[in-house]
């Protein structure tokens, strides 16, 4: 009686540790199988849009593709729409709390602490930026203070892609 009461112990514990495994395994295929070209219309080509109600961001590259990346976007009042620009492009840039934070020192680029992780791309005067993320479980979810999160290896690629100046649509 006692064995067969550890056996099923043992079997549920077994079973409830595959199913966890197995739906961590999906969700992380589904939030990598986000990036990709799909289709795309509406805007000129080499123009980033990002809908915040999607978390998605898109490279426009023809009047019909774009290339769409997983995102974190603003927290709730903090999520803003409208038209920017790349002002600045940034490889490990440093980060500094903005004074309704707190302010406080300057972090140094790359360090494990920084939240703007491996590039950013500036928009309307450093207020807000396309960037990297030292929180990678943070993508696909509305955490932000303003700013777009990326996975680093996302925002390196886009970094690449994109020269200063090129327009950015900020949708719900």
């Amino acid at each position: 009686m006692v064995l067969t009461l550890l056996v099923r112990r043992a079997v549920f514990f077994i079973a409830f540790v595959l199913v966890f495994a197995l739906v961590a395994a999906s969700m992380a295929h589904s939030a990598t199988s986000e990036r990709g070209v799909v289709a795309f219309s509406g805007f000129r080509p080499g123009t980033i849009v990002v809908r915040t109600n999607e978390r998605s961001l898109y490279l426009v590259i023809d009047e019909q593709r774009a290339l769409r990346f997983p995102v974190g976007v603003g927290r709730t009042g903090k999520t803003w729409t409208g038209m920017a620009q790349v002002e600045g492009k940034y490889v490990l840039p440093a980060w500094q709390a903005p004074d309704d934070l707190g302010g406080g020192p300057v972090i140094p680029g790359g360090a494990a602490n920084n939240p703007m992780g491996a590039a950013a791309l500036t928009l309307r005067g450093g207020e807000y930026a396309i960037h990297g993320t030292n929180r990678p479980e943070s993508i696909g979810h509305f955490v932000s203070q303003g700013c777009i999160r990326m996975h680093n290896r996302d925002i390196v690629e886009l970094y690449r892609m994109v020269p200063v100046g090129t327009p950015v649509i900020v949708e719900q």
